[in-house]
C-alpha cells in the first residue's frame, strides 16, 4: 500500500489529470475557448475570455481534489494544495492566450508542428481539433500538473 508522498502524489497527479479534461473539454464554454486567444483590438475580451476559463478550470480541479482526498482518504495539505492550484493556473493561463505558446513553439524549432493542421490563410479548411497546436497545448499542460502534483506531494502533511 503506498503512503505519505508517494500516495499524494499519485492520488493528485490522477485528480488533476481528469480534471483538467473535465475542465478543458466540458466546463470551458465555446465563447471562452474561442475568445482567450483574441490579440490586437480584442486582447481584452481575449483576457477575461481566457481569465474565467481558468477560473472555472482551477474551481474544477479544486473541487475534484477534494472529493478524491475525502474518498482516498489521502490528505491534502491546504497550503501546498493552494500553490499549486495557482502555479497550474498560472501556466495555463500563459499557455491558453496562444500566442504565448506559439511563440516559444518557434524559439524551439516546433513552430512547423504547432500549426500542423491550423487553416491555411484565405481558406476554411475547417480545423479540428487534431492539430499541431492543441496537441502541444495539452502537453504543455500535462507537464505543469506533474509538476503541481509535485508541489502537494512534497513535504510533510501538516504544511
Amino acid at each position: 500500500m503506498m503512503r505519505g508522498r508517494s500516495a499524494r502524489f499519485a492520488v493528485v497527479l490522477a485528480t488533476l489529470f481528469a480534471a483538467h479534461e473535465v475542465g478543458d473539454q466540458w466546463v470551458q464554454t465555446h465563447r471562452q475557448a474561442t475568445s482567450k486567444g483574441g490579440r490586437g483590438d480584442q486582447q481584452r475580451a481575449g483576457q477575461a475570455a481566457c481569465a474565467r476559463h481558468v477560473a472555472t478550470m482551477t474551481a474544477t480541479k479544486a473541487l475534484m481534489l477534494g472529493v478524491a482526498s475525502a474518498v482516498t482518504g489521502v490528505k491534502l495539505p491546504v497550503g501546498r494544495t493552494a500553490a499549486a492550484l495557482a502555479v497550474d493556473a498560472a501556466s495555463h493561463y500563459w499557455a491558453d492566450r496562444r500566442y504565448t505558446l506559439a511563440g516559444l513553439a518557434d524559439r524551439l524549432g516546433k513552430g512547423e508542428y504547432y500549426r500542423l493542421g491550423a487553416p491555411r490563410e484565405g481558406r476554411d479548411d475547417n480545423p479540428t481539433i487534431g492539430t499541431g497546436a492543441y496537441a502541444l497545448d495539452q502537453a504543455w499542460h500535462a507537464a505543469w500538473l506533474w509538476v503541481a502534483a509535485l508541489v502537494v506531494a512534497a513535504g510533510d502533511e501538516a504544511a
